[in-house]
């Protein structure tokens, strides 16, 4: 059994090596192995193709993997915590919600001629992910309310906001990478601090309380910790919920 987890994932390690190195080097304008690796060591002589990578590529395809792995640990506590392997952010609504929120907010401040800044979309996103953890059809509902809102939205204030909602990568930048790490991480590190107690919450909640695990505290951490992943990934790259679908199933997959 750990045979297979250790060959998964040296796997999956490599497979994500060669998709970061293909997608920072391809694109409208391609940029060879050789030329790459000597702009990521700080040699390259180009100064455009220098520009492309370290300001455009490198923070998407960063992003693309934080947030992703992101995904995949909220429908990993999200499982754990219905005891469902279909369970995650998008199945529950909590994308939804969070998406309401942030999009309410962003009108809102738009209209006024403010701008959000990337803290104030996670926490709005983390607010409206608190707000729905009841199901497939709140969800419909959070996502109704959120196209009625944006259809009476003034047009010129809703640009970024219609390019938010459709889930996109594009826009990242270095700040926004630095406040994925930290929000990311802190919530990842919590969960791998967690894991004995969460192992033995799979076993049942009987057995859980047996060896002392407090049930009511860990499970309102594993909803908060949840629900603070899947908003800084609705926040910063929108409601991607069929790439979260995945990302839980292969989490399901790979994980004890």
């Amino acid at each position: 059994m750990k045979k297979r987890y250790i060959i998964s994932f040296v796997v999956a390690i490599i497979i994500l090596s060669v998709l970061f190195l293909w997608n920072v080097g391809a694109g409208s304008v391609d940029i060879s192995t050789s030329d790459l690796f000597a702009i990521l060591a700080g040699s390259g002589k180009d100064e455009t193709f220098s520009q492309i990578v370290w300001k455009i590529r490198l923070p998407r395809i960063l992003a693309a993997i934080l947030l992703g792995g992101a995904l995949s640990v909220s429908g990993f506590l999200l499982q754990s915590f219905f005891q469902n392997p279909i369970a995650g952010p998008y199945v529950l609504g909590i994308s939804s919600g969070a998406k309401l929120v942030v999009a309410l907010t962003m009108i809102f401040l738009l209209e006024k001629g403010i701008m959000i800044s990337s803290f104030g979309m996670v926490m709005a996103a983390f607010v409206g992910s608190m707000l729905v953890v009841c199901g497939i059809m709140i969800g419909y509902i959070c996502s109704a309310i959120t196209d009625f809102c944006v259809t009476f939205a003034s047009d010129s204030n809703i640009v970024n906001l219609h390019n938010w909602s459709m889930g996109s990568f594009s826009g990242m930048t270095w700040e926004n990478i630095k406040m994925i790490v930290v929000i990311v991480g802190a919530a990842v590190l919590v969960t791998f601090c967690l894991a004995k107690p969460i192992g033995a919450y799979q076993m049942g909640e009987a057995y859980a309380r047996n060896i002392g695990v407090n049930v009511k505290v860990l499970r309102v951490t594993m909803i908060l910790l949840s629900s603070l992943l899947s908003a800084c990934v609705t926040a910063f790259a929108g409601p991607i919920s069929f790439v979260g679908i995945a990302a839980v199933s292969y989490t399901h997959l790979t994980l004890p």
